[in-house]
């Protein structure tokens, strides 16, 4: 089992297999070049499973794959499956922008797949062209749908912006409802690589918006989850994501590994230590030292409730 110093008990790893991705999100990096980091630097899919491994044998329950974008990380599915193999009742995830999802959403599924996360800003094409800085949304919503046929579980991602898709919120809600999907709203991250002039909506706003059109009961946050959630009298759940929350990181269970290697206690923080050199030379022992490491430098909360931004690239973890 693992704990941090915070007796926090951590069994959730989020691996971005990329930091590549075909879209260029105002929230997150739309003034990047489209470029890639050279293969040699990232680690294969065996030498992440490697560490997947160890961290799985050390406590971890929940795996998720992340970017950039996972589906552009070739053969994707093959790495899906060395996990589900290994151990078939581990939660495995994936979050993904959706664009290319419909062509290889069975076959992730078939490879063990069990949930997959996927963005939806806006269900107008324009906005979500001028979020996405690309035309997106027939994609997107097709790889919905198709996710939704194959068997996965299925939850939206949306992130209000004023100004920009804030008029969307019950729009995106309905969609969700529709189709018996969880959406979670997700407050705007405050980054360094971000579209400076964007404003996010606080969670107090996104309530007051839909509180306009339904009634709800707050359900609190979810065990082993970042979302806080509510129930409309219909029986719809929706969720909230706040990282400015005071209590926001108090039972977080995270960590983050990136594809060149780099092993991440928090979201916001720009500290990391990388296992690439003991996974590479074969030295799981000296692998594992680094996990707990890791864990036991984990801080308590991260700083956005301070009104700092952060430095870190979400390409590169996966937001």
């Amino acid at each position: 089992m693992l704990i941090d110093s915070y007796n926090r008990k951590i069994d959730y790893l989020r691996i971005s297999v990329t930091e590549r991705c075909n879209f260029r999100c105002q929230y997150c990096m739309p003034e990047k070049p489209f470029s890639w980091v050279p293969r040699e630097n990232l680690l294969t899919f065996e030498e992440l499973f490697k560490f997947v491994k160890v961290a799985i044998d050390e406590g971890v329950r929940k795996i998720r794959i992340t970017g950039g974008e996972p589906l552009l990380r070739e053969d994707i599915d093959r790495f899906i499956n060395m996990i589900f193999r290994y151990r078939p009742n581990i939660d495995l995830a994936m979050t993904t922008n959706g664009y290319l999802l419909s062509k290889v959403a069975q076959r992730i599924r078939e490879a063990g797949l069990k949930r997959i996360n996927i963005s939806l800003d806006s269900l107008k094409r324009e906005v979500a062209w001028k979020i996405a800085q690309k035309d997106v949304l027939d994609e997107v919503v097709q790889g919905i749908e198709k996710s939704i046929e194959v068997g996965l579980k299925v939850k939206i991602n949306s992130v209000p912006l004023k100004g920009v898709n804030d008029g969307e919120i019950i729009d995106i809600l309905h969609y969700g409802m529709e189709r018996d999907i969880p959406v979670r709203f997700i407050e705007y991250m405050e980054n360094s690589f971000a579209n400076g002039s964007i404003e996010g909506l606080s969670s107090r706003e996104i309530l007051e918006i839909i509180g306009k059109k339904y009634n709800f009961i707050d359900e609190g946050i979810e065990p082993g989850s970042p979302s806080h959630y509510y129930r409309l009298e219909n029986g719809y759940r929706f969720g909230i994501i706040e990282p400015h929350r005071d209590d926001f990181c108090t039972h977080c269970n995270r960590i983050r590994l990136t594809a060149e290697g780099y092993l991440i206690p928090c979201l916001y923080f720009d500290e990391a230590m990388s296992i690439k050199d003991a996974i590479r030379n074969g030295d799981i022992e000296k692998a594992t030292q680094i996990l707990k490491e890791v864990i036991r430098n984990k801080p308590e909360k991260n700083r956005w409730n301070a009104g700092e931004n952060s430095n870190r690239a979400f390409y590169e973890t996966g937001g």
